[in-house]
């Protein structure tokens, strides 16, 4: 019976984390570093989005991270998903997940 009691026991506990994980999730907050992402984002990410308001010039066709930003259900998750597994019209970028979590917390700090 000690098998199935610690199974349950475990099962309890995810209960109460999932739900606080989902709320995070469906906030669109971010746990990385805004200030640190956005000079990765200049660094990165600015050869073809418009990264900061004054910046003068970006790719056709990339969006501006206020945008992104302001598209819904965006969250650090999706962004790391994008940038880790690139479409065609994305370059393929070396980034640690801490490193897409802090670009992800800058494009948030962005949303209105």
């Amino acid at each position: 019976m000690q098998p199935f009691k610690t199974t349950l026991i475990a099962l309890a506990a995810s209960l109460f984390v999932a739900p606080s994980a989902f709320a995070i999730d469906n906030n669109e907050t971010a746990t990385g570093d805004a200030a640190y992402g956005r000079g990765l984002a200049i660094r990165w990410c600015s050869s073809c989005h418009q990264v900061t308001a004054d910046q003068q010039r970006s790719k056709a066709g990339a969006p501006p991270f206020t945008t992104i930003a302001q598209s819904p259900g965006f969250n650090g998750d999706r962004l790391a998903r994008l940038m880790l597994s690139p479409h065609p019209n994305m370059a393929k970028l070396a980034l640690s997940r801490t490193a897409v979590d802090d670009i992800a917390a800058y494009i948030l700090s962005l949303k209105k």
